[in-house]
């Protein structure tokens, strides 16, 4: 879920024990699952309401509880947008999915203390839109900026990254998104992993630390406006956008991407 809201400041979670790792994994896989199952279940003339309600299913029985409720009171349990909704979509019983809809499922969650959260845009159904050349970029980029993180390595960096590879296959980055650090909250330190370059931003990635990594790969906008529900986002300049987003833990080396189960690579 992209960092927006404002929320009480946690200072980054940091893996020291073994314990922490697998309560992470634990979590993580909670979320992976929901996700991709969300994905799978997602069909031409359901509603939002009913695929949030499966969702729901599977954390309920997963033992999770829904991170954007338990922190913001979100009115739903996952986030769902659909077309020119770019994120923060409130599940709604009068939302019908079309064949050939632009999709973002964003699935946060707490199990035992632990937090964790990740996100797909996906086409339903037939792409009679074309948006799959939208999602693939976004899918694309979020694993080559991933590839690029481990300890030292300048956040700013892997933002400029991200910018210069949307530019290069024709889109723009959303400017007032980002991912964040996560783990013993929904949003915590390093807050605004943005998707360009902030030149005045001289942090690093840190080793051992849990960090949500999104893109936010849009067609012609690049900021978001939030509606009038007090939740959905749509562009400044209207257009789609893709997100994708896994959780992982940086290292000396590659990335521990803990939410890899959710298949959005694939």
């Amino acid at each position: 879920m992209p960092h927006v809201k404002q929320q009480q400041k946690y200072t980054s979670m940091s893996i020291t024990t073994e314990s922490e790792l697998i309560g992470m994994k634990k979590v993580s896989d909670v979320v992976a699952y929901t996700l991709k199952e969300m994905k799978n279940y997602a069909k031409p003339g359901m509603t939002t309401k009913e695929l949030d309600d499966f969702g729901a299913s599977i954390l309920k029985e997963l033992g999770a509880n829904s991170a954007p409720f338990m922190t913001y009171k979100f009115p739903g349990w996952t986030c769902i947008s659909v077309n020119h909704e770019f994120c923060h979509g409130i599940p709604s019983k009068n939302r019908i999915l079309k064949e050939g809809d632009l999709i973002n499922i964003d699935v946060s969650a707490e199990l035992d203390g632990y937090w964790s959260d990740n996100g797909n845009s996906f086409v339903i159904g037939e792409d009679i839109h074309q948006h799959q050349n939208l999602v693939n970029a976004s899918k694309e980029i979020l694993q080559k900026a991933i590839h690029h993180i481990k300890g030292g390595v300048k956040i700013a960096d892997v933002g400029f990254l991200m910018e210069t590879e949307a530019k290069k296959r024709g889109y723009k980055v959303i400017k007032n998104l980002g991912g964040h650090g996560i783990g013993r909250s929904l949003h915590e330190q390093p807050d605004e992993l943005l998707n360009y370059k902030n030149k005045f931003d001289q942090r690093r990635f840190k080793k051992n630390s849990v960090v949500a990594i999104e893109t936010f790969i849009s067609t012609s906008s690049t900021y978001t406006v939030e509606q009038n529900d007090g939740w959905t986002m749509v562009g400044n300049k209207g257009g789609y956008m893709a997100q994708h987003e896994h959780t992982i833990v940086v290292t000396d080396g590659k990335p521990i991407i803990l939410t890899e189960m959710n298949g959005v690579w694939n």
